[in-house]
Protein backbone atom coordinates (compact mmCIF):
# COMPACT_ATOMS: atom_id res chain seq x y z
CA UNK A 1 0.00 0.00 0.00
CA UNK A 2 2.87 2.32 0.58
CA UNK A 3 4.36 2.11 -2.59
CA UNK A 4 1.52 2.85 -4.53
CA UNK A 5 0.83 5.88 -2.40
CA UNK A 6 4.89 6.20 -3.11
CA UNK A 7 4.83 5.82 -6.98
CA UNK A 8 1.61 8.64 -7.17
CA UNK A 9 2.84 11.21 -4.91
CA UNK A 10 2.97 14.57 -7.24
CA UNK A 11 1.00 12.97 -9.47
CA UNK A 12 -2.58 14.94 -8.25
CA UNK A 13 -0.39 18.05 -8.41
CA UNK A 14 1.17 17.07 -12.51
CA UNK A 15 -3.04 17.16 -13.07
CA UNK A 16 -3.85 20.31 -11.32
CA UNK A 17 -1.00 22.36 -12.89
CA UNK A 18 -1.78 20.46 -16.70
CA UNK A 19 -5.18 21.65 -16.09
CA UNK A 20 -3.91 25.14 -14.82
CA UNK A 21 -0.66 25.51 -18.09
CA UNK A 22 -3.65 24.93 -20.61
CA UNK A 23 -6.12 27.21 -19.42
CA UNK A 24 -2.95 29.62 -18.96
CA UNK A 25 -2.16 28.54 -23.02
CA UNK A 26 -5.74 29.37 -24.11
CA UNK A 27 -5.71 32.63 -21.99
CA UNK A 28 -2.24 33.71 -23.42
CA UNK A 29 -3.29 32.93 -26.81
CA UNK A 30 -5.77 35.21 -26.64
CA UNK A 31 -5.00 38.95 -27.53
CA UNK A 32 -5.51 41.73 -24.89
CA UNK A 33 -6.51 39.40 -22.59
CA UNK A 34 -2.99 37.70 -22.40
CA UNK A 35 -1.98 39.26 -20.08
CA UNK A 36 -3.75 38.21 -17.24
CA UNK A 37 -2.61 35.13 -18.51
CA UNK A 38 0.72 35.35 -16.11
CA UNK A 39 -1.11 34.79 -13.06
CA UNK A 40 -2.44 31.44 -13.52
CA UNK A 41 0.67 30.67 -15.18
CA UNK A 42 2.44 31.20 -12.30
CA UNK A 43 -0.07 28.96 -10.54
CA UNK A 44 0.77 26.16 -13.08
CA UNK A 45 5.00 26.61 -12.68
CA UNK A 46 4.88 26.62 -8.84
CA UNK A 47 2.40 23.23 -8.94
CA UNK A 48 4.66 21.74 -11.14
CA UNK A 49 7.53 22.33 -9.84
CA UNK A 50 6.13 21.20 -6.49
CA UNK A 51 5.38 18.04 -8.03
CA UNK A 52 8.19 17.28 -9.22
CA UNK A 53 10.01 17.81 -6.27
CA UNK A 54 7.54 15.54 -4.53
CA UNK A 55 8.28 12.93 -7.47
CA UNK A 56 11.52 12.52 -7.44
CA UNK A 57 11.90 12.18 -4.31
CA UNK A 58 9.80 9.17 -4.17
CA UNK A 59 11.17 7.67 -7.60
CA UNK A 60 7.68 8.49 -9.18
CA UNK A 61 6.59 9.53 -13.11
CA UNK A 62 7.60 12.84 -13.84
CA UNK A 63 5.97 12.90 -17.33
CA UNK A 64 2.58 14.88 -16.63
CA UNK A 65 4.75 17.54 -14.75
CA UNK A 66 7.31 18.37 -16.94
CA UNK A 67 4.57 18.62 -19.75
CA UNK A 68 2.67 20.96 -17.51
CA UNK A 69 5.61 22.49 -16.51
CA UNK A 70 6.53 23.40 -20.16
CA UNK A 71 3.05 24.22 -21.33
CA UNK A 72 3.15 26.89 -18.63
CA UNK A 73 6.64 28.59 -18.93
CA UNK A 74 5.27 28.52 -22.89
CA UNK A 75 1.98 30.35 -21.60
CA UNK A 76 3.84 32.72 -19.59
CA UNK A 77 6.44 33.83 -22.24
CA UNK A 78 3.60 34.68 -24.77
CA UNK A 79 1.70 36.74 -22.10
CA UNK A 80 5.15 38.37 -20.93
CA UNK A 81 5.53 39.39 -24.69
CA UNK A 82 2.18 40.42 -24.47
CA UNK A 83 2.99 43.36 -22.51
CA UNK A 84 6.19 43.91 -24.13
CA UNK A 85 3.75 44.84 -27.01
CA UNK A 86 1.24 46.59 -25.23
CA UNK A 87 3.99 48.79 -23.91
CA UNK A 88 5.14 49.48 -27.78
CA UNK A 89 1.44 50.72 -28.71
CA UNK A 90 1.14 53.05 -25.32
CA UNK A 91 4.62 54.33 -26.81
CA UNK A 92 3.17 54.83 -29.79
CA UNK A 93 -0.39 56.60 -29.06
CA UNK A 94 0.77 59.75 -28.07
CA UNK A 95 1.69 60.30 -31.89
CA UNK A 96 -2.41 58.66 -32.81
CA UNK A 97 -4.77 61.53 -31.83
CA UNK A 98 -2.41 63.99 -33.70
CA UNK A 99 -2.75 61.95 -36.93
CA UNK A 100 -5.96 61.61 -36.81
CA UNK A 101 -6.87 64.68 -36.26
CA UNK A 102 -4.89 65.25 -39.49
CA UNK A 103 -7.51 62.94 -41.44
CA UNK A 104 -10.31 64.78 -39.81
CA UNK A 105 -9.36 68.32 -40.77
CA UNK A 106 -8.44 66.86 -43.91
CA UNK A 107 -11.52 65.02 -44.49
CA UNK A 108 -13.44 68.50 -43.32
CA UNK A 109 -11.51 70.78 -45.70
CA UNK A 110 -12.53 67.97 -48.78
CA UNK A 111 -15.94 68.72 -47.84
CA UNK A 112 -16.21 72.44 -47.42
CA UNK A 113 -14.18 72.58 -50.80
CA UNK A 114 -17.39 70.09 -52.22
CA UNK A 115 -19.85 72.33 -51.19
CA UNK A 116 -18.21 75.92 -51.69
CA UNK A 117 -18.15 74.12 -55.60
CA UNK A 118 -21.75 72.44 -55.34
CA UNK A 119 -24.20 73.74 -57.88
CA UNK A 120 -28.23 73.33 -55.89
CA UNK A 121 -31.59 73.00 -58.15
CA UNK A 122 -35.28 73.33 -57.00
CA UNK A 123 -37.84 71.96 -58.45
CA UNK A 124 -41.51 72.31 -57.53
CA UNK A 125 -44.31 71.24 -59.59
CA UNK A 126 -47.71 70.89 -59.19
CA UNK A 127 -49.73 70.21 -61.82
CA UNK A 128 -49.30 72.88 -64.60
CA UNK A 129 -47.65 75.30 -62.21
CA UNK A 130 -43.54 74.74 -61.99
CA UNK A 131 -41.03 77.04 -60.11
CA UNK A 132 -37.18 76.05 -60.50
CA UNK A 133 -34.60 77.56 -58.77
CA UNK A 134 -30.57 77.20 -59.39
CA UNK A 135 -27.90 78.01 -57.17
CA UNK A 136 -24.56 78.38 -57.92
CA UNK A 137 -21.95 78.63 -55.09
CA UNK A 138 -19.11 79.01 -56.73
CA UNK A 139 -16.73 81.35 -55.02
CA UNK A 140 -15.77 83.13 -58.17
CA UNK A 141 -19.67 83.68 -59.10
CA UNK A 142 -20.12 85.40 -55.51
CA UNK A 143 -17.15 87.79 -55.30
CA UNK A 144 -18.48 88.83 -58.83
CA UNK A 145 -22.05 89.34 -57.88
CA UNK A 146 -20.75 91.50 -54.50
CA UNK A 147 -18.51 93.29 -57.05
CA UNK A 148 -21.58 94.14 -59.09
CA UNK A 149 -23.54 95.11 -55.79
CA UNK A 150 -21.02 97.24 -54.72
CA UNK A 151 -20.46 98.72 -58.16
CA UNK A 152 -24.16 99.96 -58.26
CA UNK A 153 -24.63 102.85 -56.62
CA UNK A 154 -28.30 102.64 -54.77
CA UNK A 155 -29.75 105.39 -52.70
CA UNK A 156 -30.29 104.60 -49.19
CA UNK A 157 -34.25 103.61 -49.28
CA UNK A 158 -33.23 101.07 -51.35
CA UNK A 159 -33.64 97.81 -50.03
CA UNK A 160 -34.23 93.99 -50.25
CA UNK A 161 -35.69 91.22 -48.38
CA UNK A 162 -35.08 87.66 -49.16
CA UNK A 163 -37.06 85.00 -47.54
CA UNK A 164 -36.17 80.95 -47.20
CA UNK A 165 -38.24 78.25 -45.93
CA UNK A 166 -37.26 75.34 -45.53
CA UNK A 167 -40.14 73.04 -44.73
CA UNK A 168 -42.25 69.87 -44.78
Amino acid sequence: MEEEVKKNSGQNLGIAALITAIVTFVLAAIPCVGIIAIIPGIIAVVLASVGLSQASRNNSPRGILIASLAIAVVACMISFSQIFVAGKIAQKADKWPGKIEEIVNDVQNDVLKDLEDANVSIRIQSGDEKVEINTNTKKEDRVQTLEDLEGDKKSENDSATVTISIGR
